[in-house]
């Protein structure tokens, strides 16, 4: 995914939750300021190409699905799914953040080595100047959804969850696989509501372009609005 096929989707997001492109613009270039010059992980080296990569969200079913992470040939997970996962033995190989939960998992999982794909946007500016100083660069993939400035990145995707699968669909992926998905979750705020609501397009958008059904999408593709057509 390339800025430009991402911008008319990510204009519309930001219509539609009333959000301020410059403030996104303004947390990009903080986490940007922060890196410097520093070195950060290349996500080529997870070798997601030709991989069945799981998708983990933290919704109420992972620990039930885990088992079909623990299958994958590599899992990427979405904030607090990255802990659960390890509660149960399943060994995470990103974690894809927006610092809004457990920023104490990412700075463990940076210093370990394991790379950690840190979101900033208009709303996390200070948890993002809070905690990435704190994170081992070496493992820190910084990114925005906002135009990309080196060395931040934009490989499309607004939620943690969705954000993970399309750096995995970027990076070559052959499959993706999805755990801890739960759109209807009856236990999430109606801001969050709305935020699976686009999540759900988007994975619709995603597995149209990769002419590859996501069974987490069944029975419900029928009812989502489509994107870029």
């Amino acid at each position: 995914m390339h800025f430009d096929t991402w911008e008319p989707v990510y204009a519309a997001l930001l219509d539609d939750f009333g959000y301020d492109r410059s403030g996104d613009e303004r947390a990009r270039d903080v986490l940007a300021g922060l890196i410097g010059d520093a070195d950060t992980y290349d996500p080529t080296e997870l070798a997601i190409d030709d991989a069945t990569v799981a998708i983990a969200g933290a919704g109420p079913s992972l620990e039930r699905d885990a088992d079909r992470a623990a299958a994958a040939d590599l899992v990427l997970a979405a904030s607090t799914a990255a802990d659960r996962l390890e509660t149960v033995g399943v060994e995470v190989d990103c974690q894809v953040t927006d610092l809004d939960k457990n920023p104490e998992t990412t700075r463990a999982l940076s210093e370990a080595g394991t790379p950690v794909a840190v979101h900033a946007h208009g709303d996390n500016v200070p948890a993002v100047e809070t905690h990435v100083p704190t994170f081992d660069f070496a493992a820190v993939v910084p990114t925005t959804q906002a135009e990309p400035t080196p060395p931040v990145v934009n490989f499309g995707g607004f939620t943690d969850g969705d954000r993970a699968a399309f750096l995995a669909d970027h990076f070559g992926a052959a499959e993706l696989t999805f755990v801890g998905w739960d759109f209807d979750d009856p236990a999430v705020d109606p801001e969050k509501r709305r935020k699976l609501w686009w999540a759900e397009r988007l994975l619709g958008w995603l597995e149209r372009r990769r002419g590859e059904p996501f069974a987490v999408l069944d029975g419900r593709r029928d009812d989502i609005e489509p994107i870029g057509e």
